[in-house]
This record gives C-alpha cells, sequence and structure tokens, in this order.
C-alpha cells in the first residue's frame, strides 16, 4: 500500500506540472483572473488580474486518480477504497462547486457569493459528511492525544463534525492572502494526516493523501510567489472541508488544532480583531488575517510564507508522534 501511495502522490505531482502551464493560459484566456480587495495592503494591489481558479486543476487531477483507482481495484478492496475515499472525496468536489461559483461570480461582477449563502451549502455538505462518517465507522468519541479515546456520543460525534468542517473549510479560505501560504501550509496538514490516518489502520486515506499532497506540490511548483495563478475559493474551502472530513475519519480531530496550528491562527486573528474592534473600538492587529500583520510590521511575504510553512511543518511532525503515541483500541 505504501508503494501505491508514493505511485498516486508522483503520478498527481506530474500531472500537475504537465496540465498546469495550458490551464493557466486557459484561464488568461477566457479572463478569469482575480479581484484584489482595495482595503488589502497596496503591495496587493499589482496581483490584480492573476489567474484564479487554480484548485480546480487541483480537484481535478485528485479526482481523476481517485476514479482511476477504484476502476482498477479488484471488488473485495473496493469494498474498503470507497468507504474510506468517498466522503473527503465529495467534500472535495461539493465545496469545490462552491467556490469555483464563487469566484466566477467575483470575476464577472468583481463580487464573490454573501457569506450566510456560502454558510448554508457548507452546512450541508459538512451534515451529510458528519453523518455518513458517524455511521459507517460507528463513531461514538474521538482519540485524546497521549490518553486514549474519550466516549462522547454519536449526536455530540456530528455537531463536531459540522463544526469542524465548516470551521476549517473557512479557516483555510482566510489563509488563502499569500502567495504559496494556504497550498504550502495544506501540504503540510495532508502529510501529517496522512501518517495519522496510517496509525489508525486506514490505508485508503493514506492513497487519497498521497493523492492531494501530489497535486498541492504541482500547484505550488506555479503558485510561489510571484504566483503565476491563485487557488481561488474554488481550492481553498475545498481543501478545508476535505481536510478536516479525513481528520474526522481517523477519530484524531483533536490534533487538527495541531497540524493546522496556521489555519486556526488565521481564524482566530480574525475573531479577535472584530471583536476587539466592536467592544473596545480598538484593532489589535494592523490587520487581519494574521498573514497580513506581519506583512504591515515589515516582514516580505516572501519571509511570511516561509514562516508560516516552517511552523506547519514543525507542527504536523507534532501531531503525528502524538497519533503513533496514543493508546488505541
Amino acid at each position: 500500500m505504501a508503494i501505491l501511495a508514493l505511485g498516486v502522490l508522483l503520478t498527481a505531482f506530474l500531472l500537475g506540472l504537465l496540465l498546469g502551464g495550458p490551464y493557466i493560459r486557459l484561464l488568461r484566456h477566457f479572463r478569469v483572473g482575480q479581484q484584489i480587495r482595495q482595503e488589502g495592503p497596496a503591495t496587493h494591489h499589482a496581483k490584480h488580474g492573476t489567474p484564479t481558479m487554480g484548485g480546480a486543476l487541483v480537484i481535478g487531477i485528485v479526482a481523476g486518480i481517485w476514479a482511476l483507482v477504484l476502476a482498477f481495484l479488484p471488488e473485495p478492496q473496493r469494498a474498503e477504497f470507497v468507504p474510506q475515499t468517498i466522503v473527503p472525496m465529495g467534500a472535495l468536489v461539493a465545496v469545490g462547486m462552491l467556490g469555483a461559483i464563487d469566484d466566477l461570480v467575483n470575476v464577472r461582477y468583481g463580487f464573490g457569493i454573501r457569506g450566510r449563502h456560502k454558510l448554508i451549502w457548507q452546512f450541508l455538505v459538512a451534515v451529510v459528511a458528519a453523518i455518513y462518517i458517524q455511521r459507517h465507522f460507528a463513531v461514538t468519541g474521538i482519540f485524546v492525544p497521549l490518553v486514549g479515546e474519550w466516549e462522547i456520543g454519536a449526536v455530540a460525534v456530528v455537531v463536531l463534525a459540522v463544526f469542524v468542517i465548516m470551521g476549517t473549510s473557512n479557516g483555510v479560505n482566510l489563509t488563502d492572502g499569500m502567495d504559496g501560504l494556504a497550498g504550502g501550509t495544506c501540504v503540510f496538514a495532508f502529510l501529517s494526516v496522512a501518517f495519522i490516518a496510517a496509525a489508525r489502520g486506514y490505508p485508503w486515506l493514506v492513497v487519497f493523501c498521497a493523492a492531494m499532497v501530489g497535486a498541492l506540490l504541482a500547484f505550488l511548483w506555479f503558485n510561489v510567489h510571484p504566483a503565476e495563478f491563485f487557488m481561488g475559493d474554488t481550492g481553498s474551502l475545498a481543501f478545508g472541508a476535505t481536510l478536516a472530513t479525513v481528520a474526522l475519519t481517523t477519530g484524531f480531530v483533536l490534533l487538527l488544532p495541531v497540524f493546522g496550528i496556521i489555519f486556526v491562527a488565521e481564524t482566530a486573528s480574525v475573531i479577535l480583531q472584530v471583536a476587539s474592534f466592536k467592544l473596545r473600538g480598538r484593532r489589535i492587529f494592523r490587520m487581519a488575517p494574521l498573514h497580513h500583520h506581519f506583512e504591515l510590521i515589515g516582514w516580505p511575504e516572501e519571509k511570511v510564507t516561509i514562516r508560516f510553512w516552517l511552523i506547519a511543518a514543525l507542527a504536523a511532525i507534532v501531531a503525528a508522534i502524538l497519533a503513533y503515541a496514543t493508546p488505541l483500541p
């Protein structure tokens, strides 16, 4: 299974490299360019018009590899492959569709779908995913790192799952504000959860995560500064929701704030900024999300990105070690 996961990772990466250039030219041909918010940092205004919807390339590659693996698997293995991967695959496509519509509306009219309308779709996807995970895998508890399983009941698992899927989806979306930032942190997060899935005995989840990592690395080839295209909401919303579903399936959802520490910090910075301004009339950060604060205090964009990558890499290693050190039933 490890060889298959490696092969899937390399295949996804090579496909991304081969298709990346033509896909970017296609986006430019149809003028699918990013609209940059005027209230954002002035240094970002030069990025106006850069092709967006790069996340669709990652989704297409992962979906294609998923279908290819399914087609060549014998029936007994399909019975394990589909249940382990159908929810993350479904979340990737379903939330990716929402993000694609948002990106296209933004390109056409200069503004995206209203936040509450996005939340409705995310909520529906999250509910379906949560119920499937709970029922199919009979999940009634979560794993506490270094301690073991903690029973919380089926209803609590579903409620927690819905919250985590929606929160992670929007957390990655908030992180997507610099060249390579969201893509790089997602690579480390999916690598970490792949090792966690291996510890829990979900080999097909490992294969799925390998496809995500390979496709994301290819995306980064074109997305590192200066970015040739952006992932857009097509990618950021979908990748966050998918990451959450994999973490929930393993039962180690409490490790998500560890290997997803950057997403948590970005989300917390926005919440704290809004709360502080409404309650005290003062801001905590120069600008939220957090990466813009460091940019405005003088850190170059590349330095912010790489330092956030380093934190994400360290957190991913810590999370994987904690999962392996936790007693399992």
